[in-house]
């Protein structure tokens, strides 16, 4: 589908330079002088290369549209990770790299999204947020409630977090997938 350059978002994903990109951060600027252009930042989905790119209104791009398959994570192989579709059960291995930080978060039977371009998978989509269990960190101290002081903390999966003091081992939590960070208590 062809769109017009000054009607790129952030989050659109579009074929420029022989490649596939989604766009970041995207900033609608009009000159006292000349004529109004879109400045987008883009990031590479193949590769993650970022691209400062100006588009003009009179410009077209095409803008792509993914597959989205709900998959369910079984297990680690090594050096990938085994994804299973949920409608057919046909088993996909995707490495580590591309999966990326994401890894540390995936539990068995996790259901995960993987995006699909022509066939060929470009990127995965996995919870906000997941409950983990504290494998180790200072004890509680007694009268130490104030309200914003945190505490290093590690999780089962062996990222480093922080917690609040009343926060002890062999507790779990829920904690951000997008950046580790502490949630709240799990219910």
């Amino acid at each position: 589908m062809k769109i017009n350059g000054n009607e790129i978002k952030p989050g659109n994903i579009i074929e420029h330079q022989s490649g596939l990109w989604v766009a970041v951060k995207c900033n609608a600027v009009k000159p006292g002088k000349g004529g109004a252009f879109n400045q987008v930042e883009l990031k590479n989905l193949e590769d993650g290369r970022k691209l400062n790119e100006r588009f003009r209104s009179s410009e077209t791009v095409d803008k792509i549209r993914l597959e989205q398959k709900d998959h369910t994570f079984l297990y680690d192989n090594g050096d990938t990770l085994a994804f299973m579709d949920t409608e057919n059960f046909e088993q996909v291995e995707l490495a580590k790299e591309f999966v990326g930080d994401a890894q540390n978060y995936l539990q068995d039977g996790m259901a995960v999204t993987i995006n699909f371009h022509q066939e060929r998978p470009i990127g995965i989509d996995i919870p906000d947020h997941v409950v983990l269990e504290i494998a180790d960190t200072e004890p509680v101290v007694k009268g130490q409630t104030a309200a914003n002081s945190f505490k290093p903390a590690t999780l089962e999966n062996g990222v480093r977090t922080t917690v609040p003091p009343f926060v002890g081992i062999g507790e779990k939590v829920l904690v951000s997938t997008e950046d580790g960070s502490y949630v709240r208590r799990a219910d």
